[in-house]
Formats: structure tokens, sequence, C-alpha cells
């Protein structure tokens, strides 16, 4: 297994198929190349501090080295976004959620996305609000 190292990976597997747990999100995406499993980590700055941080992004790289070969499947690119549960939450019982996460994207279709690039909103914040601003002054309705 590789590591996703760039963003625009990340954000292509973002818009892939997800499944939810207590401690992270694991979110999973089908290449079309004959390269190896991928798997990229990721935990925000509202989750912590920085130690805190790279407890959680510690336990989360144990998980899939702990994880056995045939719980991934080939050709895909996985995220995991860790949770601040992530910290504190036993570490069999998150090997144990990992395992049935990827069983949910095996059932879903990993393949499947999320949503297409021309829906996904690339501009910032500032940007956003002020179509909103915008949409709004010319629909009082």
């Amino acid at each position: 297994m590789d590591r996703l190292r760039q963003r625009a990976d990340f954000l292509a597997v973002a818009n892939g198929a997800r499944a939810n747990g207590p401690a992270f999100v694991v979110q999973a995406r089908r290449r079309d190349d004959d390269g190896p499993v991928r798997i990229g980590f990721t935990v925000t700055k509202k989750n912590g501090n920085a130690p805190e941080r790279n407890r959680i992004r510690r336990r989360l790289r144990e998980l899939v080295k702990r994880l056995d070969v045939i719980s991934v499947r080939p050709h895909h690119d996985y995220v995991l976004v860790g949770r601040r549960a992530a910290l504190h939450r036993d570490f069999a019982t998150m090997l144990d959620d990992l395992r049935q996460a990827l069983l949910r994207l095996d059932r879903q279709g990993a393949k499947t996305p999320r949503a297409s690039s021309s829906e996904v909103d690339t501009g910032s914040r500032q940007e956003n609000a002020s179509k909103e601003h915008a949409y709004a002054s010319r629909n009082p309705n």
C-alpha cells in the first residue's frame, strides 16, 4: 500500500463514497489505473492541538498497518479523516469499525461519486458569501 500525498488526490477521493464511524470517516474512490492501493490520512484543526492531531494520525496509520489486505480493494484510493473520538476509543474497537466501514463501502460501490465536479463549489468563503448576497438581492422571496 502506498500513501496519498497530493492535494488533488485527496480532493478526488473526497468526491467518492464515504462511510462514517465514531472515530473516523473513510472515503473511497476507484481508480482506472493498475497501481497499488493508496491511503491518505487527514485530521483537521478542530480536533485539537498539534500533538493531539498527530496522535490521532498515528493511531489511524497503525489501524491500516494491522488491517488485513483482503479488506481493501485493489485499484482504490482511501482517505481516513480522523475525529476527536479516535484519541480515547479502544484500539480493537476502532479496528472493527474500520473493517465494517470498508464493508459498507464495498456494498454501496466505492466507484459512485457523491457529487459531480460541476456541483462542487471550489470558491472561497468570501466568494460564496458574495454570490449568495447577489442572489438574495435579485430574488427577494
